[in-house]
């Protein structure tokens, strides 16, 4: 019997995508991503600005064309797209991709005539839970409105795998509460488990719901792993001097005198080590 979804939602193989500008800093906006997302995962996409978050979600999406690699999404190489699979995607860019002279009911009209599992009243439901003002003009909102208003066209339809850039940047804390909830209700038991990759620089509220994490630093990947396991066993360690290549080290920093470590395979003693939240790690990280 064949399985009624792929094992991994997203993949990646030595992704790789030019900067168009060549008078930049550094040439690659991605250098040599490989990462498979199990399908049901809820990934947190974390890095400084300028880490290649956003370039690596237009990549994923088929916006962008990678210099090398390749990526796909539930199967299906994200530079062709079927149209069965876009009809399972929800997307929600960094800058809410709205028509200005619609208001907010016109939008949901509009999506449903493209989508054949929009639910108008689940899109209802959902804007009265983030209180999304439907009735007034896309460029009358405030920003945050137009996110609002970004989540509930990228929810509308029910979708399998979900991609969204910074969605809550612009929101208060209850609102960004009613969202993080608004990712995980109505779905039924039956569907195929929705895969969440969600960029955000809000790391604590990435923290009570994520299932993974994945960093980036400079376009490459500087650590991925289930956020259970990460917050476990790794560990901040002062450390005077770099080790060189030891098992278990995963950065260190010379300014800080720290290296973070995992515990499960660090050679040497763990005098003074610290567990880590996500923001710590974060912090650790980029020391």
């Amino acid at each position: 019997m064949t399985e009624p979804h792929p094992p991994f939602a997203i993949e990646t193989d030595a992704l790789s995508l030019l900067h168009p500008d060549f008078s930049r800093g550094s040439a690659w906006l991605l250098d040599d991503i490989s990462v498979r997302i199990p399908t049901g995962a809820v990934v947190g996409l974390v890095g400084r600005n300028g880490a290649g978050k956003s370039s690596l979600m237009r990549c994923l999406l088929g916006l962008s064309v990678p210099y090398s690699g390749h990526a796909q999404l539930m199967g299906c190489p994200s530079t062709a797209l079927t149209d069965s699979v876009l009809e399972r995607l929800g997307y929600v860019a960094q800058t809410p991709d709205l028509f200005g002279w619609l208001n907010g009911h016109d939008h949901l009209n509009e999506m449903a005539q493209v989508y054949a599992h929009f639910d108008m009243k689940r899109a209802l439901k959902l804007a009265l839970r983030l209180e999304s003002p439907l009735g007034q003009r896309a460029d009358k909102l405030s920003v945050g409105d137009q996110q609002k208003l970004a989540v509930v066209l990228a929810l509308a339809h029910d979708p399998d795998l979900l991609l969204m850039d910074e969605p809550v940047a612009s929101l208060d804390p209850l609102s960004r509460r009613a969202f993080m909830r608004a990712l995980f209700a109505d779905r039924a038991a039956e569907a195929t488990p929705r895969t969440v990759l969600i960029s955000s620089h809000l790391l604590s509220d990435l923290e009570r719901v994520v299932s993974h994490v994945l960093f980036l630093r400079q376009g490459r990947v500087q650590l991925f792993g289930t956020w259970d396991e990460l917050s476990e066993h790794l560990v901040r360690l002062p450390l005077q001097t770099h080790p060189g290549p030891a098992p278990g080290l995963v950065h260190w920093s010379a300014n800080a005198k720290q290296a973070v470590v995992d515990a499960r395979h660090w050679p040497g003693a763990l005098h003074g080590a610290q567990p880590m939240a996500m923001d710590d790690l974060f912090e650790a990280l980029h020391a």
